[in-house]
């Protein structure tokens, strides 16, 4: 393995990879503003890399039905909404009222309100009371993290046969290499260890943003 092959991104740089990607649209480049000004939490939103490469992905696949843990302001749920296949719906979970208020509101100015359905609730009581069969084309993880490995098991045999599962914050800044007793980081590589020794997908970690993992998963009724 070479790492020599790996580019230093300098702030610079990272306005030239903006300036040459799929850019923000005007609702999109909207909600990133209202984001930004509820200070600390405004770091919960994937940025904008992130946001076209979700986009791209949902596009090559067409989901007729994909899910959403952890929606926040409705960033990524715009940028997967983007891709849906025709009649498509995207499911998206979260517990808070105030911050999915602003996401709402983007989506019924993107005009995509009607192809997500929003559940107010912890998202594994959403997530157990769906059908059991594979009918999920695509799913994004973005929560809390100790509850990654219990989203991950309620998603995985709902998904069909080459569906894409996307993982958001997998290196948590770095964290995962010596957790050091904090919970969180020691979540996330519990959890990376757990997709790694999971015989049902086919997993490719990318140092996109804060992490993410892209896991293909396999025909089921083959294992």
């Amino acid at each position: 393995m070479s790492f020599d092959k790996q580019v230093q991104v300098t702030a610079e740089l990272y306005d030239y990879i903006l300036d040459h990607s799929l850019a923000p649209d005007d609702v999109q480049r909207g909600v990133i503003e209202r984001t930004r000004e509820m200070g600390r939490f405004a770091g919960l939103q994937v940025p904008a890399e992130q946001g076209a490469l979700l986009t791209l992905l949902a596009g090559v696949i067409r989901p007729r039905v994909a899910v959403e843990v952890g929606t926040f302001t409705g960033y990524s749920a715009l940028c997967i909404a983007k891709g849906l296949a025709e009649g498509g719906r995207l499911l998206c979970c979260d517990v808070s009222e105030e911050w999915t208020t602003i996401a709402r509101e983007a989506w019924r100015e993107a005009g995509v309100e009607d192809r997500i359905d929003l559940r107010i609730a912890p998202a594994l009581e959403t997530l157990d009371a769906l059908p059991s069969h594979p009918h999920i084309d695509l799913a994004f993880l973005d929560a809390n993290k100790d509850g990654y490995i219990s989203y991950w098991e309620a998603l995985v045999p709902r998904m069909r046969p080459n569906a894409l599962l996307i993982v958001d914050n997998v290196l948590y800044g770095g964290l995962v290499l010596k957790p050091s007793g904090d919970p969180t980081p020691e979540a996330v590589a519990a959890f990376n260890a757990h997709v790694k020794a999971d015989p049902r997908v086919e997993p490719v970690m990318l140092p996109v943003a804060d992490g993410i993992t892209l896991a293909r998963v396999k025909d089921l009724n083959e294992l």
